[in-house]
């Protein structure tokens, strides 16, 4: 465990920490495209899968501007998600249902990155580092766009779901 001894410190430890998250979900989400049931939320699915590698690739930009590596951590949160996420897939529930399932599992991985970026982007302003904060930015207000968007499907699918046994 490193000390953290500056505002500029925390801030590098929380870019690894997005970081690590960011490369689990690159894994992750293409299991949760396959494993939904609607075309819409599938297709979300693909397409943050995309976004998110985009966010990798601007964490490294970001973790460059820092002179610092992205890599040196993992997110234990990111971890649990994405075991809560494996258990929505494995779920023996009717479609609907499981799709469901699957938004929550994944609005909560949003909410820990909107957070995350969020402390971050602040971290980077507190600093003075107007370009760190600009990217980190962009990519929680990416983040606010896919809750957003899994927010929308979920009201769609619910439309369509049993509600009793």
């Amino acid at each position: 465990m490193s000390k953290l001894n500056t505002l500029g410190e925390l801030l590098i430890h929380n870019v690894k920490d997005l970081y690590s998250a960011e490369t689990q979900l690159v894994k992750a989400l293409p299991k949760m495209a396959k494993a939904a049931n609607d075309p819409d939320l599938k297709k979300g699915f693909e397409g943050h899968l995309e976004e998110t590698k985009v966010h990798v690739t601007r964490l490294e930009q970001v973790a460059e501007l820092l002179g610092a590596s992205p890599r040196g951590l993992s997110c234990k949160a990111m971890k649990g998600l994405v075991e809560e996420g494996e258990e929505a897939i494995k779920e023996e529930a009717d479609e609907h249902i499981k799709d469901l399932a699957l938004i929550a599992a994944a609005q909560k991985v949003e909410h820990y990155e909107i957070s995350g970026y969020g402390t971050a982007r602040a971290l980077a302003e507190a600093i003075g580092n107007k370009e760190v904060a600009k990217l980190l930015k962009t990519t929680e207000d990416e983040e606010g766009a896919t809750d957003k968007k899994l927010t929308t499907a979920s009201e769609k699918i619910i439309a369509s779901a049993p509600v009793e046994d």
